[in-house]
């Protein structure tokens, strides 16, 4: 049996955290139960049976390349101090565990996640990636062989290619379509007007991309309700939507170091490191959830 490799949305985890566990301040009264949060869930992970090859991604900073293509797209603009303060340290604290960390600057973490899926996926000695995130934007990674899926911690549920058609209605390969016309309001970007998530799907299901989609609706083959109003709209928008698929598409090109998924195995917790680390955030209780160390 092949390795499982987990890819786990680390950026998801903290604001996770932060909003669903109570406050906790370190010794010296700094605001740190996100990170405290973090270290939980994350051990909790590796606790887990199969959860044995581990990569961790992070937005070490919000901005990415994405930011200079488009103005209106997402920054740390409204986030809480709080939270904001706490990503070097969620970083810190998931080196202290031991496991493999990619903290994107001009990426983000999605772009991370997707390049190790796509990098790793095809390896003999990988049976599966399951990248833990929610995020919708992950979908575009699911594979149709079964090679690819996405588990969501919280509803502890995997999707695969069959469960990313039920619940958007278009193929994995078509999510960043799908993206562009209905938009992202957490990324930011709007979509084109009238296009929801219904007709969207129903058209690209015809024509899975924006390129197949024709211009008037008189070359249309499908039905879809408003669709003469849905063509004009997507006609005076198209150069609009190109951009935000660019935006929804995840860039594999992110940086990856790793060759081999043996990189990635879990070797325990450096139990020096995480007990210095521990003593700051004051939490010992967290040095009871350690499944393993590596010293």
């Amino acid at each position: 049996m092949g390795v499982q490799l987990h890819l786990l949305d680390a950026t998801y985890e903290l604001f996770r955290a932060h909003f669903g566990r109570p406050p906790h301040a370190a010794a010296d009264g700094t605001p740190v139960g996100a990170t405290v949060g973090v270290i939980e869930s994350t051990l909790s992970l590796l606790r887990e049976d199969g959860v044995t090859h581990l990569g961790c991604a992070t937005d070490h900073v919000i901005r990415s390349w994405r930011n200079d293509r488009f103005a209106g797209y997402k920054t740390d603009e409204g986030m809480p101090p709080e939270l904001l303060a706490q990503f070097p340290l969620a970083e810190e604290a998931l080196a202290a565990l031991g496991v493999v960390l990619w903290p994107m600057v001009e990426f983000e973490a999605d772009d991370a996640l997707g390049a190790a899926a796509a990098r790793f996926a095809d390896d003999p000695a990988v049976e599966r990636v399951v990248i833990l995130s929610p995020d919708k934007d992950m979908a575009q990674c699911v594979r149709e062989d079964g090679r690819v899926v996405t588990y969501d911690r919280r509803k502890r549920a995997f999707m695969d290619a069959d469960g990313v058609r039920a619940k958007f209605g278009v193929s994995p390969a078509s999510i960043p379509d799908f993206l562009a016309l209905v938009g992202d309001s957490s990324d930011g970007y709007p979509g084109v007007p009238g296009w929801g998530a219904v007709s969207t799907a129903a058209v690209l299901h015809r024509y899975p991309h924006l390129e197949d989609i024709p211009d008037t609706i008189a070359r249309w083959d499908v039905t879809v309700r408003g669709g003469a109003s849905l063509a004009t709209s997507l006609r005076e928008r198209r150069d609009e939507a190109l951009l935000y698929r660019e935006l929804a598409r995840l860039s594999l090109d992110a940086p990856i170091p790793q060759r081999s998924v043996e990189e990635l195995r879990w070797q325990g917790v450096p139990r020096g490191p995480f007990e210095a680390l521990v003593e700051r955030l004051a939490a010992p209780s967290l040095l009871g959830r350690v499944p393993r160390w590596r010293d």
